[in-house]
């Protein structure tokens, strides 16, 4: 019986072991936004619960948002697991942003083949007042980064504010803080090979599996310990993107959140138009809610989100009170230009894609053409609704009952007054329309001469 007892806790120890000792892998590729800071901050939670060994960062990034690679940075500084940031695969790089998440992890490698740095920051929209740290590795407009000394006042304090910041992350991880600075101030980048010489990366590995036979038995300071890695033959835990980081992918998709906008502004147009219908309001307050709540992390401008809304006005006054194309054109000049700027950064992963803005232009103005025709043909058409339009028409007269007569018109038995008397199958013309009693004039009987 003691020894089943052994054997039963000897098997609990041996399922349970795996898991705590196990690497979490999570890949960071293509432009870093909100939805890649959601899944990293969520995956180091997730491998601290779960006590891992090391968390395995895999970077194939040309850039991204400042603020979400500060969070991503935040989180990686105060995580209790290990991170190891791992340029791969081969073909892959850490341009801008991805460079300051090498920085800052704990160990830093490389596959074969792949490239880091040119991390020089780029203003959002090229508004001198508004940095947008560390952006994109793609010439911006072809201007050079501003050298030391140069350019205007806040190009030297938007750069020596991202020197002092990878710098910093240099000193904390012990790593080449003058090529760091380079790569901010000249926009220089390494190969693989160059970086592992110049001290900016830890080492090289072809792959995941080699990358964790070199990192077993390594030591690494985290928080004030100091922790010894076991990481050779542990399972390896692939950790995607859940429901929600995909989500937040899709919405932030800066075209997504652009469609969502203006479906939400045009379901609730339709709503208030037609009161009661009731699913294009349900669907534009959802849109719209969805459409805010990623706008919000995005950054966007205020001068371009107010002129899309002015233009949307102007083209739905037009169709409610139509002056024949004033309104119309100064709303669809005021929605593209607005569509054009709504995305304040130069980065071109955030930037609506031109196609998109013509297509939903050309969309609104094509609404707005067919409205303002339904009206003019209306206008030509004669009234066909309310009393006004019997005035002047022809009734037969269907009852008299003494001095009372009732007319057969436009369908409906109306209580009729007439100056002269009426007989059944009577000939009237109404002249007036009084309540509901409608004013008669009895017509003249043709009679043939003899």
């Amino acid at each position: 019986m003691r020894g089943l007892r052994y054997g039963l806790v000897l098997l609990l120890l041996a399922l349970a072991w795996p898991a705590r000792s196990a690497v979490w892998v999570v890949d960071v590729d293509g432009a870093i936004g909100p939805a890649s800071a959601d899944h990293l901050l969520r995956s180091l939670d997730k491998a601290a619960e779960a006590d891992a060994s090391a968390l395995v960062l895999r970077i194939d990034t040309p850039g991204g948002l400042d603020t979400a690679m500060r969070d991503m940075i935040k989180a990686i500084l105060a995580s209790p697991v290990p991170v190891i940031a791992y340029v791969a695969p081969s073909g892959a790089r850490a341009a801008s942003a991805g460079t300051y998440l090498l920085y800052a992890s704990h160990l830093a490698a490389m596959a074969p083949g792949t490239n880091l740095g040119a991390a020089t920051p780029v203003q959002i929209g090229g508004s001198p007042g508004l940095p947008q740290l560390p952006g994109s590795d793609e010439p911006q407009d072809g201007a050079a980064p501003p050298e030391s000394g140069k350019g205007s006042a806040m190009e030297r304090k938007i750069v020596n504010d991202a020197v002092a910041y990878i710098r910093s992350l240099a000193q904390l991880r012990g790593r080449n803080g003058d090529w760091a600075e380079q790569a901010v101030r000249e926009g220089v980048s390494l190969s693989a090979q160059d970086a592992l010489e110049a001290g900016v990366v830890d080492l090289l590995a072809d792959s995941t599996e080699a990358l964790l036979a070199q990192l077993d038995g390594r030591e690494v300071s985290v928080g004030e310990a100091t922790v010894a890695l076991r990481t050779a033959g542990v399972p390896v835990i692939q950790q995607s993107p859940d429901w929600r980081s995909e989500f937040l992918s899709v919405i932030t998709n800066p075209n997504i959140a652009y469609v969502l906008l203006l479906v939400g502004i045009y379901g609730l147009v339709i709503e208030f138009y037609n009161p009661g219908v009731g699913l294009p309001g349900i669907v534009g307050a959802m849109s719209l809610l969805i459409a805010m709540y990623a706008l919000q992390m995005l950054p966007i401008s205020y001068a371009g989100m107010g002129l899309i809304l002015l233009g949307i006005g102007l083209m739905v006054a037009e169709a409610f009170a139509p002056s024949f194309g004033v309104l119309g054109l100064g709303g669809v000049a005021a929605f593209v230009t607005g569509s054009v700027m709504l995305m304040d950064t130069t980065l071109p992963a955030f930037q609506l894609a031109l196609p998109m803005i013509v297509a939903v232009t050309v969309f609104s103005a094509g609404l707005l053409v067919f409205a303002l025709g339904m009206i003019l043909r209306g206008r030509r058409e004669p009234v066909v609704s309310g009393v006004e339009h019997l005035l002047g028409t022809t009734a037969t007269v269907s009852r008299v009952q003494g001095e009372e007569a009732w007319v057969w018109l436009d369908g409906e038995i109306w209580h009729a007054r007439s100056d002269a008397p009426l007989a059944v199958n009577d000939k009237v013309t109404v002249g007036a329309i009084d309540g509901l009693t409608v004013v008669v004039h009895k017509q003249a009987v043709a009679t043939a001469e003899e």
